[in-house]
C-alpha cells in the first residue's frame, strides 16, 4: 500500500513516523508489517498479507494540533492513496456512527450545520481526486472541520449525561481520586492539598521495592502511607499488586528466571502478603496491571490468562470484603504492533470474562503526552469512542490512572514526536484538557471514579509535569478544574 502526502496542495516534504502502525479488523494492530517509510511525499507500508489494513499515524491539523489519526481499513492496489482525503473519510465516517450511537440528530441543532458543511468539503475533494493536490485540499479542510465538529458532538453528549448522571445522584464524594507519590506523603503541605480535595486516594504498590531479597519484605512506606490515611472517611485503594514490566519485578525473580509455576507461587505468596497486612484498611486494590501490554517473562496466551485468576485468587483468599480491579493499560492495543507476548485490550477484556475470573471491576488507564506505543495524543472523539467499547463489558469501568503534562519536553514529549491537542502544551491547556476528560468520563453510567496519576510534579514521576501541583505544591489551573467537578459532585 501507499499513500501520496500532501500539504497545502503540494507533496509533503518530512513527515514524523513516530506512533504509526498498521491495524486491521476491530482496530486492532497489525504485527507482520515489513516496513512503514515515507520518502518523496510518499509513505510507502509493506505487510505480509494481502488482507485490507488501515494506517494510523500523527497528523498536524491547523489550530486543532498534531494528533494519532487513522484511516478506514483499505483493500491494496497499484495506485496510490491520498492520505489527507482517507484521514478525512476515516473522521467522516466516524462522526456518522457516534451520531447514530448517541442519537445525536437534532435538525435544529447548530451542529447540523457543522455536519453538512463536513460532508459539502469531502465531496468536494471526492470531485476533484483526479487532481490529487486540489483533492487534498478539501480534505485538509474537510478534516480540520471535522476534528472541531467530532469533539463539540463528544462535548454535548457528555454534558447531556453527565447532567442526567447529576440529576439521578449517580456520582459521590469517592468518585474523583487521585494516586499519591509515597515519597511525598510526609510533607504537611502535600497532605493538606490531597485531604481537602480527594475521597478515594490510591497508594501505588512496587513488588520490585517491596520484596528485594526472597522472602524479606520493606513495608516501611507502606505503612506510613497507610498510617497516614487511614481514619479519615477515606475510600483507599491500593495497587497494582502485579504488574510484569521490568521496574516492578525484583531483581532476585529476573535474575533467577524460574518456570511459569514458580512465578506464580512467588506471586501468589506476595499478594497474600500485602493483603493480608493491609486488609483492614484498604477497600479497593489493583489486583493485576497491564497484564494485557507487559509481559517480561513472555508468558503465553493461557498464562496470561491464568495469572490473572491467580491474582484475583489470592487478593480474594486474604481479603474476601474489598473489590478487587483488573486493570487494561493502553486501551487502543497500539503496543501490540511490536511485542508478539501481549494480547489486544478487548480480547484479554472478553477472554477474562469467559475465564470465569472472579473479580469486581475493571480498570482503564489513560496517559497522553509521550512518544510511547499508547502515549501519542488523541483527541476527544477518539477517547468517547475507546471508553464506549468497554460499555458492554458486564462489570462496572474505573478510570484507574490518567496524566496530561502541561509543557513539552526532552524526555519524549516534544511535540512533533508525541503530538499535540490544540496547540503545545501550557497550564491552561492542561486544564481543559481535563475538563473535557473529566466530563466525557463522568457521563458515563458504568464509570464509578476517576482517578488523576500524579497529584504534584516530582523529578521521579513518570512524566514530568504531569501534576495537579508544581514542585512547590501550589496548585495549577488543572487542580482547580478538579475542585469544581469535586464541588459540584457534593453539591448534588
Amino acid at each position: 500500500m501507499e499513500f501520496q502526502l500532501f500539504k497545502n496542495g503540494k507533496p509533503l516534504k518530512s513527515l514524523s513516523l513516530a506512533g504509526a502502525y498498521l491495524f486491521g479488523a476491530d482496530m486492532i494492530p497489525l504485527r507482520r508489517v515489513d516496513k512503514i517509510a515515507f520518502e518523496n511525499g510518499v509513505l510507502e507500508c509493506q505487510k505480509k498479507s494481502r488482507d485490507s489494513a488501515g494506517l494510523s499515524l500523527l497528523w498536524p491539523i491547523e489550530g486543532n494540533g498534531q494528533l494519532l489519526l487513522n484511516t478506514t481499513r483499505l483493500p491494496e492496489r497499484e495506485e496510490p492513496y491520498n492520505l489527507n482525503l482517507e484521514l478525512a473519510r476515516a473522521r467522516l465516517m466516524q462522526i456518522t456512527l457516534k451520531r447514530e450511537d448517541w442519537a445525536l440528530f437534532d435538525q435544529s441543532d447548530e451542529l447540523d450545520a457543522m455536519a453538512q458543511e463536513v460532508q459539502n468539503l469531502f465531496i468536494e475533494a471526492l470531485q476533484n481526486i483526479s487532481s490529487p493536490g486540489e483533492a487534498s485540499v478539501f480534505a485538509d479542510q474537510a478534516l480540520k472541520k471535522g476534528v472541531e465538529f467530532s469533539e463539540k458532538l463528544a462535548a454535548k453528549h457528555a454534558e447531556q449525561f453527565l447532567a442526567a448522571r447529576f440529576r439521578n445522584k449517580g456520582l459521590g464524594r469517592h468518585t474523583l481520586g487521585c494516586e499519591i507519590n509515597p515519597a511525598l506523603i510526609g510533607d504537611e503541605k502535600y497532605r493538606k492539598w490531597l485531604l481537602e480535595m480527594f475521597g478515594f486516594i490510591t497508594i501505588p504498590v512496587n513488588w520490585a521495592q517491596i520484596e528485594t531479597e526472597k522472602g524479606e519484605y520493606d513495608f516501611e512506606l507502606l505503612d506510613k502511607c497507610v498510617q497516614s490515611l487511614a481514619g479519615r472517611r477515606l475510600a483507599l485503594c491500593a495497587g497494582p499488586l502485579l504488574n510484569f514490566s521490568p521496574d516492578h519485578i525484583p531483581q532476585w525473580l529476573l535474575d533467577k528466571k524460574p518456570d511459569y509455576e514458580k512465578i506464580r507461587e512467588y506471586a501468589y505468596e506476595f499478594i497474600s502478603q500485602i493483603v493480608s497486612r493491609y486488609k483492614k484498611f484498604i477497600h479497593v486494590w489493583r489486583t493485576i496491571s497491564g497484564m494485557n501490554a507487559m509481559n517480561c517473562f513472555g508468558f503465553n496466551f493461557e498464562q496470561v490468562i491464568e495469572m490473572t485468576r491467580t491474582a484475583c485468587l489470592a487478593a480474594k483468599s486474604a481479603d474476601a470484603k474489598s473489590r478487587k480491579i483488573v486493570e487494561i493499560v493502553y486501551p487502543w492495543g497500539e503496543y501490540y504492533a511490536y511485542d508478539k507476548t501481549t494480547v489486544p485490550p478487548l480480547v484479554y477484556v472478553d477472554m477474562v470474562i469467559q475465564s470465569g475470573i472472579s473479580f469486581d471491576a475493571f480498570g482503564l488507564q489513560f496517559h497522553f503526552g509521550k512518544d510511547e506505543p499508547g502515549k501519542h495524543i488523541r483527541d476527544m472523539m477518539q477517547i468517547s469512542s475507546r471508553l464506549d467499547c468497554f460499555a458492554a463489558a458486564p462489570k462496572p469501568v474505573h478510570v484507574t490512572g490518567v496524566s496530561i503534562p502541561d509543557a513539552h519536553g526532552e524526555d519524549g514529549r516534544a511535540q512533533q514526536k508525541a503530538g499535540s491537542w490544540r496547540k503545545e502544551w501550557d497550564q491552561d491547556l492542561q486544564a481543559t484538557w481535563l475538563e473535557e476528560f473529566y466530563k466525557l468520563s463522568l457521563a458515563r453510567p458504568y464509570v464509578n471514579t476517576v482517578t488523576y496519576s500524579c497529584l504534584a510534579d516530582h523529578c521521579d514521576s513518570p512524566m514530568q509535569s504531569c501534576g495537579l501541583l508544581t514542585e512547590k505544591l501550589s496548585p495549577k489551573k488543572a487542580f482547580l478544574v478538579v475542585a469544581k467537578f469535586q464541588r459540584s459532585i457534593l453539591k448534588h
